[in-house]
């Protein structure tokens, strides 16, 4: 039995502990025994049977026929928009209000729980007060609405530590995307407390979400401030969908596509040429040759998973050894490196290097920009802006996989903005960053601190919350 694990339950547990009977090991591990053993001798409620609670999704999956993903309209959560806790509102997707009222079980409603019960299972979120509403969600994503007992950002931060990820995980079933349905999240323990305790973990999560509110909103004044010092802020380019151009510029660019010359992309261009401006293909550092890992030693790897949409590396990243990494991972980054997506779908996948992912590796799919001319901060914010993902997007090829050749970034031109610009934009860029890391810092600890309570006491959760958000009013 040397590395193997093995429980022990009794035949009758297995009988009357689900609502189908589990013979997998994987249900009985004995971290979700010692989880349920803990949640079972401590007081607590059952989640279904809260006063004022409902807990829907939209129920048939038929209903996607009448949906249509649109650029404008009612916002769209979606299990993959759910990430540390959070909603990534930068790419969500949007319904018409036709759908939207077809899906009405799906709505979401201020200080509503997110919960993914398919694909990334146990992904959580809270919708705020502060969102622009109305906002429409997926089939599989269980909408948890709280108005009695316990508050809701006390429950999100439950569900959120080991006890609520682990129910979700042991419940799962389906042997080929699996699942977590209604009905097993109703029976889940919820441990409870005093009103105290819930009032403080609110005030915690409420700290972190306005963290991470400002450092969106901070991120869109930098971006706002760089395209009007090269005069592109509010640039509508033209929507004529045709073009006349010579043979011999067609022969020189070797692009025969009717898209690539629309004349939209000229305006752009024109309006970078009032600047000093150089090309994507300058600005590629050295690194962008393969490098050889060594088998045995361990790389973080950085793939498009791990890129938020303000630019910043999330901490999600894969740890390896250099034999099981992929065979794509085959680019060393430096710090304040600025990776730059090649794939068509996911241009705006940009990121600084931080100093904690120094040499680490990043997959073939990136190029990887440094300049001494541009600083990484604005060099991001150019390149996720619209003027330049256009330039981008035009010059994406390939049948199977459309991407970005290198000689295509030799016509992508990019502006050079001034020192006190760049200098402007680097400390928005930095404030925006450290607002989210502290957000995300404040959200744990209070999912920890729901942790001690149930371990301990609620004296020492308390305590340690105390200690980990002294500095953060």
């Amino acid at each position: 039995m040397s590395g193997l694990e093995c429980s022990e339950v009794l035949y009758s547990y297995i009988l009357k502990h689900s609502d189908v009977l589990r013979w997998d090991s994987f249900y009985y591990l004995q971290e979700f025994l010692r989880n349920e053993q803990v949640l079972q001798y401590r007081n607590h409620c059952i989640l279904g049977k809260l006063k004022n609670t409902t807990i829907l999704s939209f129920g048939a999956y038929s209903l996607n026929n009448f949906i249509e993903y649109l650029d404008e309209g009612v916002p769209f959560i979606r299990c993959v928009d759910m990430r540390d806790g959070l909603i990534d509102t930068e790419k969500l997707t949007h319904i018409s209000e036709t759908a939207h009222t077809l899906l009405y079980k799906s709505e979401v409603f201020p200080n509503t729980i997110l919960l993914s019960m398919s694909g990334s299972i146990g992904n959580v979120a809270l919708s705020l007060p502060t969102w622009k509403y109305p906002i429409n969600s997926n089939q599989d994503i269980a909408k948890i609405r709280i108005n009695g007992d316990i508050n809701s950002y006390y429950v999100y931060s439950f569900l959120r530590t080991k006890y609520g990820q682990n129910f979700m995980q042991r419940e799962a079933r389906g042997s080929v995307q699996q699942h977590v349905f209604l009905s097993q999240i109703e029976q889940m323990k919820i441990p409870v407390f005093s009103d105290s305790f819930y009032d403080a973990i609110e005030k915690t999560d409420k700290k972190g979400f306005l963290c991470s509110e400002q450092a969106k909103n901070t991120y869109a004044a930098a971006e706002t401030f760089l395209l009007s010092s090269i005069h592109l802020d509010g640039f509508n380019p033209s929507a004529k969908n045709t073009a006349v151009k010579s043979f011999a510029v067609a022969q020189k660019n070797a692009r025969w596509d009717a898209e690539y010359y629309q004349e939209k992309y000229d305006e752009i261009e024109e309006k970078i040429k009032d600047f000093e401006y150089t090309t994507a293909y300058n600005l590629l550092s050295s690194n962008n040759k393969n490098y050889t890992p060594d088998d045995a030693q361990k790389y973080t790897y950085i793939e498009l998973s791990n890129i938020e949409s303000n630019g910043s590396v999330n901490d999600n990243c894969t740890v390896e050894k250099g034999r099981d990494l992929p065979t794509r991972a085959r680019r060393q980054v430096m710090t304040d490196d600025v990776i730059i997506s090649s794939i068509e779908g996911s241009l705006n996948s940009c990121a600084i290097i931080p100093s904690n992912y120094n040499k680490a590796l990043c997959s073939t799919g990136f190029y990887i920009m440094k300049s001494s001319k541009i600083n990484s901060e604005s060099l991001l914010l150019l390149f996720k802006s619209y003027p330049v993902q256009m330039l981008m997007k035009r010059g994406c090829n390939g049948t199977i996989l459309s991407a970005i050749s290198n000689d295509e970034l030799k016509r992508v031109f990019i502006p050079v903005p001034n020192k006190n610009t760049q200098q402007e934009i680097a400390a928005k860029i930095r404030r925006s960053f450290a607002l989210q890391e502290e957000g995300k810092r404040l959200l744990k600890a209070a999912t920890r601190a729901v942790e001690i309570a149930i371990e301990e006491d609620e004296s020492a959760a308390t305590a340690y919350l105390k200690e980990e958000t002294g500095n953060a009013d």
